[in-house]
């Protein structure tokens, strides 16, 4: 039996045949081509209607062609797309994670900056400060309200000072050491402070709760409407609160005793302000009225 390679073309009918259909595509290509091009030279419009019906026919073809090339070709940069979208979102939420407690610590910076720019105005107004210190803690959990403040005797804190915060009154100091002092807050059920409305100044009083509300009674009157809203301030009556300290606001309308809510809650902010016990002016004395004189005789 001869090798493969030294077999003859036509050993194979199949192959025979292969070789035939290719010269008579080939010639038929060539005939083809030569009659277009006579069309072409000697008659212009019929070969234009010609190339634009094998136009008609393959440009469906070859725009389903496209279709499918341009989606294989997608596919790669899909996948490349994706692997970079979940690398970068990684990346960003690493980065995220990162600068949450920044984000957290520079809120913190700005609220103790905004209370301390409250404060330091109303430190302004007051005439004669005595300091300015942080409340460290506050009892929220018990019948009894009190705070610690970071200051005491040391820095000129004693018993019995007023201590206020930015929106208004805090309480007084009830004890004091070296270097801290207990403050009696105001929804404290010991705590008694005279108030008036601010709108008409009418006379009330503000007693502690002991749940961080206070207790607004009207004084030497009966029958009297407190609407919801009505604000309180200090008085000043019996010393020791300067007057105009905002003290709390009336949450719904009643008569006579009413619930009110501090403007100063001490749970929401950390600095505080302590102040000099007011002291009212005496009165000024009534000019001696004249002695009566002896008719003339």
């Amino acid at each position: 039996m001869a090798p493969a390679g030294d077999r003859r073309t036509g050993f194979s009918r199949r192959r025979q045949y292969g070789i035939f259909i290719g010269y008579v595509l080939a010639v038929a290509g060539a005939v083809v081509g030569a009659v277009l091009l006579v069309v072409s030279s000697f008659n212009p419009p019929l070969f234009a209607g010609i190339r634009m019906g094998v136009a008609s026919v393959t440009a469906p073809i070859s725009g389903g062609l496209a279709t499918v090339t341009e989606a294989a070709a997608s596919v790669p940069e899909a996948i490349n797309g994706w692997l970079f979208a979940h690398a970068e979102n990684a990346a960003m939420r690493r980065e995220l994670a990162a600068a949450r407690p920044l984000l957290q610590r520079a809120r913190v910076i700005a609220y103790d900056n905004r209370r301390l720019r409250a404060l330091l105005a109303v430190r302004d107004r007051t005439p004669d400060p005595v300091v300015t210190a942080r409340l460290v803690s506050s009892s929220a959990s018990s019948g009894r309200r009190f705070a610690l403040l970071d200051a005491g005797r040391f820095s000129g804190v004693l018993p019995g000072m007023p201590v206020r915060g930015p929106e208004g009154l805090v309480g007084r100091v009830l004890e004091t050491g070296p270097a801290a002092a207990r403050v009696l807050l105001l929804s404290d059920p010991e705590s008694i402070v005279p108030v008036r409305r601010s709108r008409d100044g009418l006379p009330a009083i503000a007693i502690g709760r002991g749940d961080g509300a206070v207790d607004i009674r009207s004084v030497n009157a009966t029958d009297v409407r407190f609407a919801a809203g009505d604000v309180f301030v200090t008085s000043g009556i019996g010393g020791l609160y300067a007057p105009g300290i905002p003290v709390a606001r009336v949450a719904a309308a009643g008569t006579d005793s009413v619930l009110g809510r501090t403007f100063a809650q001490p749970d929401t902010f950390d600095f505080a302000l302590v102040e000099r016990v007011f002291m009212p002016l005496p009165a000024a004395p009534t000019p001696a009225a004249a002695a009566p004189t002896d008719p003339a005789p």
